[in-house]
């Protein structure tokens, strides 16, 4: 059995669960307040599973265009698709992500910690 590696984030952390040569699969923690880098993928492909707290997704780097997702619902990030995940103030967000392989495979546009171009 693979040993499991956490890799903390200023925003929470990521539990890697499985590393597969196909599929990763990792749980995720997003401290309540806290967002990720505004980002896309060229070809890594992710399905997100909510476990606890409310998923902030947003679809482009337009503020407004926010959705929300709750315990039980998942979202499919496709290669290119502008993405950023948060959390509401109040509370912590699980997720569950399952993704192909490609981990280092991130082009950030903005990062609310100093890590974007």
């Amino acid at each position: 059995m693979e040993k499991v590696e956490i890799v903390n984030k200023p925003w929470g952390y990521e539990k890697i669960l499985n590393k597969g040569e196909k599929v990763v699969v990792k749980e995720m923690k997003i401290n309540a307040g806290k967002r990720m880098s505004l980002q896309y993928h060229i070809k890594k492909e992710e399905i997100i599973v909510v476990l606890a707290g409310c998923l902030v997704v947003w679809n482009s780097d337009n503020d407004k265009n926010v959705k929300m997702y709750y315990p039980g619902e998942s979202i499919h990030i496709k290669p290119g698709c502008i993405h950023r995940f948060g959390s509401v103030d109040q509370m912590d967000t699980l997720l569950i992500e399952a993704s192909t392989p490609e981990l280092e495979d991130v082009v950030r546009l903005a990062d609310d910690f100093g890590r974007a171009p």
